[in-house]
């Protein structure tokens, strides 16, 4: 009843019971209201934002400490008042609080300085805003944490004053500002622990001093603690750039999962050490109890840590903001979300309750008495109803965290071999000695990852569910090897073993990458750092459009080197990739949708690589004016069709005055320019790096082949194309695409395309090329293996071999994507509508096995299945009954448009 009321209460904002129970409940209010009588009374009028008004009036004039005292308790009185009436909601009374500390210290800031010099400039000394400042959350009787930094070559100082001790003199006056008690009282208590090194450090450290700092030696509790940092006050701009430039220390994409522990370990000494009760009543603490503040704070930060490096939307900080970010992308649930966020809302309010009472910053509950009176502050009927719903919040936010703190922390969960063994046993793996033997190896030192004592505890903990997975896969020796090779290339492995632990589902699929994707196996042994792909739910997503892609993987600093920017396009690359395998693996995606997930981030790698070369490359030989290099993609990259062992056909074109030269510092003549630039540009896709390799580059369908220039003006493509060209040369144009040009330079090149394939053919001549083209590749590549749907007759080469006489001879249907095509064609009465039945199944072959059969022949076991079910079947009989009939209708197509029969069988 009383909840309910004080509802009402809220929504018809009660203002005068809000003044009696502050009167009544609160001696710091009662004391305020009194010495603020014009205030009182603007409030006793319901007059909410009027009041906020005059409070932020007091100080516009006078000196800065008393003032801005007048300004705090103010403000602090009518936010108070405010919140029990139900007029502020929880957000605006920790945003106007958040947003007075920005100002306060702001006005500090340029006081400090005026004392010392005549300006009104405070540039280069900076004030970082964490916790619940840096969030925007601040209560009514909090600290504030600030980080105090200064740029030695912009600070404002006198001439014979040395940077940094001006820069300490500034902030000791700060504080002292702020934190003094005068008879009007304070502003806010400044805790300066924060700081980089803050044992040893000045109250002010220098921007350099502090990079240095999060680079090199940061704790795991300084990453957590800049996840709500901001740039608040003084030179805000330098305090951004400071907070961009240790960006990547706050958030890696690399999962640091011992980071995560030590967190962990942290929270839990937090809790260990808290000396007050264990179940809410008096003295119980709503921010350090269990269930508190502090729990909902920390569950919100692991996941952002753990998530936010992958994912921008979460670098929030908000902790509401940031369970909801959580929910968004499916981490957590959305009623969990709702639940934690609920319970936080309620904490502080009670928490505000708490320290209104005496401006004192508390957050343990008090005596019976005292208690009764909060309770009563709140619109409670009293105290035992005030400790039933802490009790409540603490039970359901304390249950969560626990669940937390089993996957950050790391008890003695170490095993045995005879753990093992029972485990095994009890879990029907046959032969569980043999795998024993071959896992209790793997400690005997060889492998690097696996030679510290932390490391070893590590995977004991892991070796149940390690082992009984590696003895359930189909090829166990197999899963085993890969295993090792991953282990061979990992520096460390404390990090994959804890997430293995904490997540047994990636453990089952990290052991089918490497028991049925040899590709995938291999590049996760190269690059171990893959598996940070597959921690969380957007591993399963197809990438994005192009433009998406290719803006990840620019210069995000115009500054930053051309070889940091390639290794980025091949870390996103292979990331795109792996990821794509993955979901090939689980069938989460058709084929289909892979193959045109895999030309998208190829397209994206290929654009930015043309961009950022060709800028490089003008840095020292100019630009030819009016000329640009534009790409031609061809084949499957053309068709947007690629698998994960194709290689990118391309032709290099440019435009502009063939004899211009180049207006660069070393100028060049615009032929030579552009080849030198498509050179570059192969290299920068096809050689590797740190980061891994790429694609490789097959330019032997330009013009005259591998005997031709690397790059030609569109002129002379045009002309070869008209007058020189054979048959194969216009059935690769028919799949070409422009891939990397500007807007004007596509504009043209589409249609100069269409231009080249709609020239009139002698039809019995292209016939007799198409077929003796074909009979030549059959002659020379024969299938690897009974699935080899490419190679084998009725497989794709003889469909798309089919598809371009059409195309040709009949002057239609010239789409690039070979699967348009094939529907136009159907559409025109020119193929049966079971040939595009067939490509779509074939090309689904070819996409699975390049990955799953890369020999070419039908795997074993559980192999088998999952390459069937990648491929939309049952299993490996209608797999196979599949691919006959999707060879026949390419045969009956062949035979009814060149009369000729196919052997398939």
């Amino acid at each position: 009843m009383a909840r309910a009321a004080r509802q009402g209460m809220a929504m018809t904002g009660d203002w005068q019971s809000a003044l009696d129970r502050a009167r009544t409940h609160a001696p710091f209010l009662a004391r305020a209201l009194e010495r603020q009588p014009e205030l009182a009374e603007l409030l006793a009028a319901g007059e909410a934002e009027q009041g906020l008004a005059w409070s932020k009036s007091q100080s516009v004039q006078g000196a800065t400490g008393a003032t801005l005292r007048k300004e705090r308790l103010a403000l602090a009185t009518t936010l108070a008042v405010g919140d029990l009436a139900g007029a502020f909601p929880l957000a605006k009374v920790m945003a106007e609080l958040s947003d007075f500390a920005d100002r306060a210290l702001d006005q500090s800031i340029l006081a400090a300085i005026r004392r010392r010099i005549e300006t009104d400039d405070s540039r280069g000394f900076i004030a970082l805003a964490l916790g619940k400042h840096g969030a925007g959350e601040l209560n009514y009787s909090s600290d504030i944490d600030p980080i105090l930094l200064f740029d030695p070559d912009v600070l404002p100082r006198r001439e014979r004053d040395e940077p940094g001790e001006a820069a300490q003199r500034y902030a000791r006056e700060v504080v002292k500002l702020l934190s003094e008690v005068t008879d009007i009282g304070y502003v806010f208590r400044v805790d300066l622990r924060l700081r980089p090194a803050s044992e040893v450090s000045p109250p002010a450290v220098s921007c350099d001093a502090a990079l240095s700092h999060y680079e090199s030696s940061a704790l795991a509790w300084e990453r957590a603690a800049f996840i709500r940092a901001r740039a608040a006050s003084g030179d805000t701009a330098r305090g951004t750039d400071f907070l961009d430039a240790i960006r990547p220390f706050v958030w890696r994409r690399s999962l640091d999962f011992g980071a995560i522990e030590e967190i962990g370990r942290l929270t839990t000494r937090i809790r260990e050490t808290y000396a007050g009760p264990q179940v809410p009543g008096p003295g119980f603490d709503l921010k350090k109890g269990r269930g508190g503040i502090r729990e909902i704070e920390f569950f919100a930060q692991t996941h952002q840590l753990i998530h936010g490096g992958r994912n921008p939307s979460l670098r929030v900080r908000g902790t509401r903001a940031a369970l909801d970010g959580l929910a968004e992308l499916q981490i957590i649930k959305s009623e969990e979300a709702r639940m934690l966020g609920d319970c936080y809302d309620r904490l502080r309010v009670l928490e505000h309750r708490l320290q209104m009472v005496n401006d004192r910053q508390t957050h343990a509950l008090p005596e019976e008495g005292a208690l009764d009176g909060v309770a009563k502050l709140d619109g409670l009927a009293g105290s035992a109803e005030l400790i039933a719903e802490v009790a409540q919040i603490s039970e359901r936010v304390g249950a969560r965290f626990d669940r937390l703190l089993d996957t950050t922390t790391s008890p003695d969960r170490v095993h045995s071999m005879s753990d093992v063994a029972a485990h095994l046993d009890g879990a029907g793996v046959a032969d569980p000695g043999r795998i024993i033997r071959r896992v209790e190896g793997w400690l005997d030192g060889r492998y690097r990852a696996l030679r510290t004592p932390n490391a070893r505890s590590a995977f004991r903990a892991l070796l149940p569910l390690l082992a009984e997975a590696l003895g359930s896969a189909p090829d166990p020796d197999r899963a085993m090897l890969r295993f090792e090779r991953l282990l061979e290339n990992l520096p460390t492995a404390i990090n994959l073993f804890r997430l293995l632990e904490a997540r047994p589902g990636l453990l089952e699929q990290l052991l089918r990458i490497l028991a049925f994707a040899p590709p995938l196996a291999d590049e996760l042994g190269r690059h171990p750092a893959l598996l940070d792909t597959l921690i969380d739910r957007t591993a399963l997503d197809l990438p994005p459009p192009v433009d998406a892609l290719a803006s990840r993987m620019r210069r995000s600093d115009p500054d930053t080197p051309y070889e940091v920017l390639l290794d980025r396009i091949r870390i996103v690359t292979n990331e795109q990739r792996f990821a794509l395998g993955v979901q090939l693996i689980e069938a989460a995606h058709d084929p289909l949708e892979i193959a045109a997930g895999l030309s998208r981030v190829a397209e994206a790698a290929l654009t930015v690589a043309v961009e950022e070369t060709s800028a490089e490359f003008a840095a020292t030989h100019g630009r030819i004016d009016g000329g640009e290099l534009a790409v031609l993609g061809l084949g499957r990259l053309g068709g947007a069709a690629l698998t994960h062992a194709s290689d990118l056909d391309l032709i290099y074109l440019f435009t502009g005055d063939s004899s211009a030269e180049s207006d660069g510092a070393r100028p060049l003549g615009a032929t030579l320019y552009f080849n030198r630039l498509a050179q570059r540009v192969s290299a920068a896709l096809s050689v590797p790096t740190a980061a891994g390799d790429l694609y490789e580059v097959d330019t032997r369908l330009r013009p005259q082949g591998a005997q031709g220039p690397l790059a030609v003006s569109v002129e002379s493509f045009a002309r070869y194309q008209r007058d020189s060209a054979w048959t194969w040369e216009h059935m690769a144009l028919t799949r070409a695409r422009v891939i990397a040009a500007t807007p004007a330079t596509r504009q043209n090149l589409d249609p100069l395309l269409t231009s080249l394939l709609e020239q009139p053919r002698e039809p019995g001549q292209l016939r007799s090329d198409v077929l003796k083209m074909r009979a030549d590749m059959a002659a020379h590549k024969a299938p690897k293996g009974a699935l080899d749907a490419k190679l084998v007759r009725g497989g794709l080469v003889d469909l798309e071999f089919l598809v371009h006489f059409l195309q040709l001879r009949e002057l239609t249907a010239f789409d690039p994507g070979l699967a348009t095509a094939c529907s136009e064609l159907i559409d025109q009465g020119l193929l049966r509508p079971e040939v595009g039945e067939a490509h779509d199944f074939l090309t689904r072959m070819i996409v699975a096995t390049r990955l799953l059969a890369p020999g070419g022949e039908m795997p074993e076991g559980r192999a088998a299945e999952i390459l069937a079910q990648a491929c939309r079947c049952s299993g490996p009989a209608e797999l196979l009954q599949a691919l006959e009939v999707a060879r026949n209708s390419v045969a009956t197509a062949w035979f009814e448009t060149f009369e000729i029969e196919l052997e398939t069988k």
